[in-house]
């Protein structure tokens, strides 16, 4: 022992242990394993405070101080060394007298004399660095913990940022990634995108509700998933909007095929509060070899376009040709804008005479573009632009004022005005600023008339339609039907609209001097207009003969090239003088 061990001999042991450790903080003890004796020095006893000096200690002191939990492998490790007679090495708690516990670790060299095995060994506290061990394990455990939950995470958003959260499918962002990626694949032969829109999906979202809207949206993405290759790309690309990339197909004829049958697929029927909604898909399909892929969703994009105007439940394919149509719209859209806002829309009006004496009661009001570098240009070059911005609630209002403002011009100059008949879009009948609009316009009672034409004049017109037309009636403004029998309009309609006149549509009238079944059609319609007093306008008069035959009929006013061609305000102005003069002008 330290005591009766030299300090080479102290130094030694410990460079046989492997020690190089501060000798005062060691506490050094030997074992004679056939006596049983154990000898302690001064800093052993310090460590297991037992408050003694005595160098022999009963074997028992070392035991009973070792925490239960441990003293079991404590003595298998020293029973371990005794029979191989070699290095003993453990580690262990101790329990202090005053409770505390300590981590203590233990090392030994046997040595053998006249068949004695004696261990010679050191024991030191290491309850600061299990204590760190252990902290810097637990904080490594938290940080790998941390790691996975951050990966996960990570992942979770990576894929909500890719993935639309309705129908799980890929979104837009995803879709142009994916794209992009085979784009720039050298081995790609062919690509197709079908470009899927569903067809009245805003009618089911604002009647069903936006659960029901969220649960067509979820059909679709199964029927679409399951009608196409098992290798395509399915992404949702906006709210109403589906695309699918397919590789490697076949003809395009194929490629046509295979998305009519798509759209036959996606026609739903719901029924919703004993309502039948009914839903479906038009479909524009676009296709590409090698690298020239980059521009395919925006040419399958006019594809649908394209199939959304002519029709729901189309397929269309991409050409150059719907392209440069298309940049045509929108040029044209444009300048259509443009237009309004500089006032090169103008008013156009044709007369309207009694069937039998011929006097001027009305004017057909119709618009024309005076564009500045093509000239003037008829309603078909721009009706439907118009439509598809969403203007021609904008165009009607402008043709009014500038008819209104003709109108009182001719007033001015001593010309009596007959009534004006100007036509109105579905977009602006049921704009619920209509009524007010129309009042600060200064209009005088029985002096103007709104044309509506049969294909917005339905039986389930909405209410604020109605409420609209019982407006006007109140200022004084006609009703009248245009078109009347191009469209869905019933007996029943007719009744409950109650207009003050109806045109009858030129495509009826045309063949009535050469047919007798179309002649008993339109008598048949003139009866039925006399029997709701409602006043029969024949339009597309092309001949005498058409003039008299309809006036036979019992149409009471007539309007058509035979009549008067449309023509400017001031060569109407002129007409209406020279009629004036001669007596044919209808006093308002």
């Amino acid at each position: 022992m330290k005591s009766a061990r030299s300090e080479q001999e102290f130094q030694n042991i410990l460079r046989r242990l492997g020690l190089a450790l501060d000798a005062s903080q060691i506490g050094v003890w030997e074992h004679d394993t056939k006596t049983d004796e154990v000898i302690w020095d001064l800093q052993m006893h310090r460590l297991y405070h037992t408050g003694r000096k005595q160098r022999r200690v009963a074997a028992g002191v070392w035991l009973n101080a070792i925490h239960p939990d441990d003293r079991a492998r404590a003595l298998a490790d020293f029973d371990a060394a005794t029979a191989r007679k070699g290095a003993y090495s453990s580690e262990y708690r101790i329990v202090l007298p005053n409770g505390d516990i300590r981590y203590l670790r233990s090392r030994a060299d046997s040595f053998e004399e006249d068949g004695n095995l004696t261990f010679i060994g050191a024991e030191w506290d290491v309850t600061a660095d299990v204590l760190l061990n252990r902290e810097l394990l637990q904080q490594k455990a938290i940080a790998e913990a941390r790691a996975v939950a951050l990966e996960a995470s990570t992942r979770r958003i990576e894929y909500a940022a890719e993935h639309d959260y309705l129908t799980g499918l890929p979104n837009r962002r995803f879709f142009d990634r994916r794209l992009a990626e085979l784009a720039g694949h050298p081995e790609l032969e062919k690509l197709a995108i079908l470009h899927i829109g569903l067809d009245r999906f805003k009618q089911v979202n604002d009647t069903a509700g936006h659960a029901v809207g969220d649960d067509v949206l979820k059909s679709c993405a199964q029927r679409i998933a399951s009608a196409v290759p098992s290798n395509s790309f399915i992404a949702r690309v906006s709210g109403d909007e589906f695309a699918v990339l397919i590789t490697n197909f076949g003809s395009l004829e194929d490629l046509k095929n295979r998305a009519e049958r798509l759209a036959q697929q996606l026609k739903q029927s719901i029924w919703h509060n004993d309502e039948v909604l009914r839903t479906g898909a038009s479909i524009g399909v676009a296709a590409a070899s090698g690298r020239n892929v980059a521009n395919l969703l925006a040419d399958s994009d006019i594809a649908l376009h394209r199939a959304k105007r002519i029709g729901r439940g189309r397929v269309e394919i991409f050409s150059a040709q719907l392209k440069a149509e298309l940049n045509n719209e929108r040029r044209v859209g444009k300048q259509f804008a443009r237009g309004l806002e500089k006032g090169e829309f103008i008013p156009y009006y044709q007369a309207q005479v009694d069937a039998r004496t011929r006097r001027i009661v009305g004017m057909e009001v119709l618009a024309r573009w005076r564009h500045p570098k093509r000239g003037l240009l008829l309603p078909g070059e721009f009706i439907k632009v118009a439509g598809s911005l969403g203007r021609l609630d904008d165009l009607d209002a402008a043709i009014l004022k500038a008819a209104l403002i003709d109108r009182q011009t001719w007033m001015g100059q001593g010309v009596h005005v007959p009534r004006v008949s100007v036509n109105v879009s579905a977009a602006r009948l049921s704009d619920p600023l209509l009524i007010d609009e129309l009042q600060h316009l200064g209009i005088e009672p029985n002096t103007l008339s709104f044309e509506l034409l049969e294909t917005i004049f339905l039986d389930d017109t909405e209410d604020d339609v109605f409420s609209n037309v019982a407006g006007l009636k109140a200022m004084g403004i006609d009703i009248e039907i245009d078109d009347f029998g191009s469209g869905h309009a019933s007996i029943i309609g007719l009744v409950k609209l109650k207009p003050r006149r109806m045109k009858i549509d030129r495509q009826l009238v045309l063949p009535t001097t050469t047919s007798r079944e179309q002649k008993r059609l339109l008598r048949s319609i003139i009866d039925i207009a006399k029997a709701l007093n409602i006043e029969v306008v024949a339009e597309g008069v092309e001949t005498l003969e058409h003039a008299k035959l309809l006036t036979r009929l019992g149409c009471d006013i007539l309007q058509g090239y035979a009549i008067a061609y449309p023509a400017p305000a001031a060569d109407m102005l002129a007409r209406l003088r020279e009629d004036q003069r001669s007596g044919l002008v209808a006093q308002c």
